[in-house]
């Protein structure tokens, strides 16, 4: 015959301890089989089954009703929260699924993730978990860092691959540099574009010292290509606009171009001459992340 698994143990000696404690609690057999569901025989088998287990009595009748033990007392004791908290873990269970679906979550973003690239992610987070109340913080690369280790936020989304090594970044998007023109510009037109075509128009660029106008200076430098800057100017929508206008050129990411464009700009890739940007996930090492932090940042992976 096979033995018992420890499993199969604690099971069998569930049943006994609630028939003890109901009969500790109410007194009576009786009430403890009614309160059970069960008959009272069945009720006194498991008392008598637990006290031959545990080699003590621990009830002893005091007029008409029961009443425990010093064995019983400490059993009392240690099996009540047992029991009890068995016996609430539907509604605890609900409790903590409720809690997952509600709470705060806080995501930290530059200006073009936040306008081009989280739209869609933020509103199916929202439709899955209305009750979250969700925090986007418009800051830039480092500013968004900072506040990750400070604590102000879950999790940061957006391009920013060279991190310190108390951060964790994982890709998840790569985006093409495009140069943008007017529809009617010539280099719109041209089969194939050199960098060198574009020196002699002026680009329009970030002000200097954003990651966009490094990389454009840099890919210029390495070529030794001269280039001309016609306009400094924050905000890829604006850039766009004065692109369309005729006011320039310019070499943007491919993130910030929407089918709204096509219309107003011509665009060619240059990742001949400049690297993709990549977008992804910034998150602390070591750091669990929340239910609502893991929901947000696997719906930032399935939109790709």
């Amino acid at each position: 015959m096979p033995k018992p698994t420890l499993l199969r143990l604690k099971a069998d000696r569930l049943k006994p301890l609630r028939a003890f404690c109901q009969t500790a609690r109410l007194g009576s057999v009786s009430r403890a089989a009614e309160s059970l569901l069960l008959s009272q025989p069945a009720v006194t088998l498991q008392l008598q089954a637990l006290q031959r287990e545990l080699g003590v009595t621990l009830l002893e009748r005091s007029g008409r009703r029961l009443s425990l033990t010093r064995e019983g007392e400490a059993l009392y004791e240690l099996a009540r929260p047992l029991v009890e908290g068995l016996e609430a873990i539907d509604t605890l269970f609900r409790e903590r699924l409720r809690s997952l679906d509600a709470g705060e979550l806080r995501v930290a973003a530059g200006n073009s993730t936040i306008a081009y690239l989280l739209p869609g992610i933020v509103q199916a987070f929202r439709a899955a978990y209305p009750d979250v109340r969700l925090s986007l913080h418009n800051v830039t690369g480092a500013g968004g860092l900072h506040l990750l280790r400070d604590e102000g936020a879950d999790l940061v989304i957006g391009s920013m691959p060279d991190v310190q090594g108390d951060l964790a970044y994982v890709p998840v998007y790569s985006f093409e540099p495009m140069l943008i023109t007017p529809p009617d510009h010539p280099l719109a037109t041209m089969p194939e574009i050199a960098l060198a075509d574009l020196s002699p128009y002026g680009l329009i660029l970030p002000p200097q010292r954003q990651a966009a106008d490094r990389m454009v200076d840099l890919g210029f430098q390495r070529a030794r290509v001269p280039y001309t800057v016609a306009l400094e100017v924050g905000g890829w929508e604006v850039i766009k606009q004065y692109v369309a206008m005729g006011l320039g050129i310019s070499i943007v990411s491919a993130i910030c171009l929407t089918d709204a464009d096509r219309g107003r700009l011509a665009s060619r890739s240059l990742a001949a001459y400049f690297p993709s940007r990549s977008y992804g996930v910034v998150t602390r090492r070591g750091r669990l992340l929340s239910p609502q932090a893991q929901a947000f940042v696997a719906l930032v992976q399935a939109a790709r």
